[in-house]
């Protein structure tokens, strides 16, 4: 028996394809001062892309579990796209963001408590550091105090929608529900929300140039295939780990993307939450691999003792 290592380079795609994206994704609106909406709206387009290649040579579900794990996964992750752009414009974005950011620990804790997923010591150090790498990735200068007020629970409410995301991409695999199935669900439900993204602007603005929705195109592709990378990963692994690790590790790869476009030098936090997300994604990974060595040396064991 040998254990299915294909999680980890389905999770090292999405930490590269999201940095890139990460590092190209402000550009529509830095340069042409595109609504978030209108991201929003072509990235859920986009979409479409992925989808036709995650369904390729696979059938369709149309079992209604399939339906209802796929329509929580695609309505939470899109939902919680949408209200963080309104978060975003009542509250302090170097706050929402670290919020936010810990996402993964609500998918860990739901995998350990419906799942029975479990850690070790040293799967529950790296995710820790995991963790706390999310945290100082995004705690940028802020001057001032921001009062808590309705931000906090909108943030709060983004945290749990994405931690529940993650967390029945898992649940779907468990049941044999296929990637292409999983993701082509997240796909029609950004489509779904693509009128409420609209009503939230008053309508589709004119007056931008072509540049502004060709490079959001071209940027929120890179964003759409990461989706559909990690729905692969988290078929295949245990959420306990690709969630935290991806989600800690993307950032590193922004940061050096960054780095090289922009000569853009990191702080002295995204140094910190490197050493952590690269410490603490190594160390479940090592954690995951032991386990799974010592899994088939105690089928081996078995085997062996059966034969004697």
């Amino acid at each position: 028996m040998t254990s299915n290592r294909s999680w980890i380079l389905y999770s090292a795609l999405v930490v590269v394809v999201w940095g890139v994206w990460g590092a190209l994704s402000d550009l529509p609106t830095n340069l042409y001062d595109y609504p978030d909406q209108m991201v929003y709206v072509i990235w859920a387009l986009t979409m479409l892309i992925p989808c036709v290649f995650g369904l390729r040579g696979k059938r369709f579900d149309r079992r209604p579990i399939a339906a209802v794990y796929g329509l929580i996964v695609g309505l939470t992750g899109a939902g919680g796209q949408l209200l963080l752009f309104h978060t975003l414009t009542i509250g302090p974005a170097y706050l929402v963001f670290p919020i936010t950011a810990l996402s993964p620990a609500v998918t860990a804790l739901m995998a350990i408590a419906f799942l029975r997923e479990r850690l070790t010591k040293i799967a529950v150090i790296g995710l820790i550091a995991a963790i706390a790498s999310l945290v100082l990735f995004n705690i940028s200068g802020g001057d001032g105090d921001a009062s808590a007020g309705t931000w906090l629970l909108l943030s709060i409410g983004i945290l749990i929608a994405w931690g529940v995301q993650a967390f029945f991409m898992k649940k779907a695999a468990s049941v044999g529900v296929n990637d292409g199935t999983t993701f082509a669900y997240m796909t029609i439900s950004g489509l779904l929300l693509i009128p409420v993204a609209i009503a939230m602007m008053g309508g589709i603005p004119g007056g931008f140039p072509w540049q502004a929705p060709t490079i959001t195109a071209v940027t929120q592709v890179l964003n759409a295939i990461g989706a559909l990378f990690l729905v692969m990963a988290m078929s295949r692994g245990r959420a306990t780990i690709v969630a935290p690790s991806t989600n800690a590790l993307y950032p590193v790869f922004t940061a050096i993307v960054s780095l090289v476009i922009y000569q853009k030098v990191p702080s002295i936090y995204s140094v910190i939450g490197i050493v952590l997300a690269i410490g603490g994604s190594a160390l479940m990974i090592y954690s995951d691999e032991r386990r799974n060595a010592n899994s088939v040396s105690g089928l081996d064991s078995v085997d062996e003792r059966s034969l004697t």
